[in-house]
């Protein structure tokens, strides 16, 4: 994988640039939608590409390792085969999920023990193994296993998380340079920065992610519950250690403004559920603001769901008809709706990127944010 950064914002630390893979170009700043379980909720891949434009796509370990099993993907031929998606992936380590939907799990030197969601079978997931796995999936960015601790923790907790995510991070970054990738292209895999809401943590965390060299480097557990000044902050922090000339991801984030704040601060990649989770109850974002499509006053209301016409939905259906849909409880309701958001975010990463480029991203971020934050 490389990174050529292109232009570089006069007045922030926002860029541009491109990632290579073997699966293709990414042009940052990026949004990847979630495939969680191999598959985009709601959208078809055609969808996907041509009319959102996504350019890459997540998957998350520990739901493909349950189902449909490492074993038919690798009969498949790596997740890329198997679903028919034929542009880059990104693989999460599952250590999220490990962390936030098994509530059986003890924690160890070794790694983690928890119990499937699915049938409460018993698993182990260390460092090493996660890498295995990930091989196995064969995603084009793969990421390092990590505790993510919630933004409430206490410092001792934050601190003592941090260092064996950093003891991890030396195994699985040892693992992953003595074996090869399998379907004869090559994989890259990313460390990923903890600590909290604490800045010396943040610091430790950049600085040891810092010294391992990788070809890119995540961000992670923010979103997670602390205040939003707070992520900004730590997000700052990170970047001020980071090395410039790689791709800097940060995990889960998140609305719209979150994104073109971070982007501001130096971010190149995100990733998040919220315009597929939130549009299939109803919420539709827009560059006027959010709606909920389930309100009353858009019964007769016949204009396109967004002005600037981010999606082809937007051009053949109407608030009103969504409406009907969400209401009627019709299915094409969440299929619109997700296409549209996601459409939505993958146009406002386009948009910043040409205003990077245009050195007016600054002024207009912020007159992005003013609308963006509307409840229409």
């Amino acid at each position: 994988m490389t990174f050529d950064i292109q232009h570089i914002d006069p007045n922030s630390r926002a860029r541009t640039g491109n990632i290579t893979t073997a699966h293709g170009v990414i042009e940052t700043p990026i949004f990847m939608p979630v495939g969680t379980a191999a598959s985009v909720k709601a959208v078809h891949f055609h969808e996907l590409t041509d009319d959102i434009k996504a350019q890459i796509i997540l998957g998350n370990t520990y739901h493909l390792y349950l189902r449909p099993g490492i074993g038919i993907l690798e009969q498949a031929g790596g997740l890329h085969k198997f679903n028919g998606w034929d542009r880059p992936i990104l693989t999460d380590s599952g250590g999220f999920q490990v962390f936030s939907l098994t509530a059986n799990r003890k924690l160890n030197e070794e790694g983690a023990v928890f119990r499937s969601h699915i049938d409460g079978s018993k698993h182990l997931f260390t460092p090493e193994k996660v890498v295995d796995i990930q091989r196995s999936i064969g995603a084009d960015i793969i990421m390092a296993f990590d505790e993510c601790t919630p933004g409430t923790a206490d410092y001792q907790y934050a601190k003592k998380s941090m260092e064996l995510t950093h003891r991890w991070l030396k195994r699985g970054l040892t693992h992953f340079d003595l074996t090869e990738p399998k379907y004869g292209y090559s994989q890259t895999l990313f460390p990923i920065v903890q600590g909290c809401v604490y800045t010396d943590l943040r610091r430790r965390s950049a600085e040891f992610v810092a010294e391992q060299n990788r070809d890119g480097n995540a961000i992670g557990g923010l979103a997670v519950g602390e205040p939003v000044e707070k992520m900004y902050e730590m997000i700052e922090i990170v970047n001020e250690i980071l090395p410039v000339d790689r791709p800097r991801y940060l995990m889960g984030v998140g609305t719209p403004q979150n994104i073109l704040e971070s982007i501001e601060r130096g971010v190149d990649m995100f990733d998040c559920v919220m315009p597929t989770r939130n549009g299939r109850n109803g919420m539709i974002f827009t560059s006027q603001g959010v709606m909920n499509m389930k309100n009353e006053k858009w019964k007769n209301d016949f204009s396109p769901l967004d002005e600037n016409g981010v999606s082809y939905v937007d051009r053949c259906y109407t608030k009103a008809y969504l409406r009907h849909l969400f209401v009627s409880k019709e299915l094409l309701a969440m299929q619109i709706a997700s296409i549209h958001n996601l459409a939505f975010y993958l146009w406002l990463v386009r948009e910043a990127r040409s205003h990077i480029i245009g050195g007016d991203f600054v002024v207009w971020k912020k007159s992005m944010i003013a609308q963006l934050g509307q409840r229409l």
